[in-house]
């Protein structure tokens, strides 16, 4: 028994729900005969993945996913990738991001996610491999953000951003979902699972699945369940507001290095506490919260150790609000 997200997955470019004028132009660049390589970038969620194999079965018919597939873990000196491969396509989750390995597949596509992820001297390997072999594969880039993409790399591709969903559409694709289930939505909690997964539509589907299991039928004002990880983070705000020591701050330290090993990315992890720090902050403080978060969010995209830059803004954060504590300690004594 699959889970929804996958269960309704679209199959054909035709068939998907929103973005369809961006669906159309991926179409009619198939049916061209010939596509140059893709960089196709854009948040978690918004169906990235989901676009790029409707356009391989446009391409190659549905025996793209029916042809039997080798998976191969390789080493070799710095790199260590798991190699899936196929008899139309290969593709490549690198695992570790220290060197990428130049090599050539007579494969006709290759396609690479998380590239924004790869150091400079890989995205420069494989720009290499981009030239040398034009003339008989083409890649098929996938990354959250081109902000880490070298510019020679976004030159020889054709861009397509993929927007994140808005809350209308992530609110049709739910009452379409449950309506093929025989199940009844109230629109009100499509719209409220719609806006707390902050415009995801997986992270939306798989809350109302999880909503559809505590509970049903539906009610408008029915509690949606949280994952731990934000519970987690909400506590750890809450730790940081509290007090302002060294020692919170170490403690603090410690939950962000549980975060980031289960796999948390750190730009969410940054969003989140963001989001929590600025319930407990009055106007004033406000701008200058998010004037801080916004340079360390710089250098969280810039870095490439991110948990020097999440404690950084935790400790500044917490100097600053514990200024403004005193400040107006000091302002009700006089």
């Amino acid at each position: 028994m699959s889970l929804w997200v996958d269960k309704y997955r679209p199959c054909a470019l035709g068939r998907v729900d929103y973005h369809r004028e961006q669906a159309a132009q991926l179409r009619n660049l198939v049916q061209c005969g010939d596509f140059p390589h893709l960089l196709v970038y854009g948040p978690s969620g918004a169906g990235k993945k989901t676009r790029i194999m409707c356009l391989l079965r446009e391409l190659y018919g549905a025996g793209v996913e029916k042809l039997r597939i080798e998976h191969q873990n390789i080493t070799v000196r710095n790199l260590s990738c798991a190699f899936f491969k196929e008899n139309i396509c290969v593709y490549i989750h690198p695992l570790s991001y220290t060197r990428m390995l130049t090599f050539f597949t007579p494969l006709a596509v290759v396609l690479l996610t998380e590239v924004d992820k790869l150091t400079k001297d890989a995205q420069h390997a494989l720009r290499r491999t981009m030239e040398k072999y034009m003339a008989t594969c083409r890649l098929i880039l996938c990354c959250n953000s081109v902000s880490k993409i070298i510019a020679p790399i976004q030159s020889r591709c054709l861009a397509v951003r993929v927007p994140a969903p808005s809350i209308e559409d992530i609110c049709h694709v739910l009452s379409s979902v449950c309506k093929k289930e025989g199940l009844t939505l109230p629109q009100d909690l499509a719209h409220r699972l719609a806006e707390k997964s902050g415009r995801n539509l997986r992270k939306a589907l798989l809350m109302c699945e999880a909503c559809r299991v505590q509970q049903y039928p539906f009610t408008s004002d029915q509690d949606i369940p949280e994952t731990d990880w934000e519970v987690y983070l909400r506590e750890t705000a809450n730790a940081i507001v509290s007090q302002q020591t060294p020692q919170r701050l170490l403690e603090v330290r410690g939950r962000l290095y549980e975060l980031l090993t289960h796999c948390i990315p750190p730009e969410i992890i940054m969003k989140g506490l963001l989001s929590e720090l600025l319930n407990n902050c009055d106007g004033q403080l406000k701008g200058e919260v998010a004037q801080m978060a916004a340079f360390y969010e710089h250098r969280l995209q810039l870095g490439s150790k991110a948990i020097y830059h999440l404690e950084a803004f935790v400790a500044k954060f917490m100097a600053l609000y514990k200024k403004f504590m005193e400040d107006g300690l000091e302002d009700m004594m006089f």
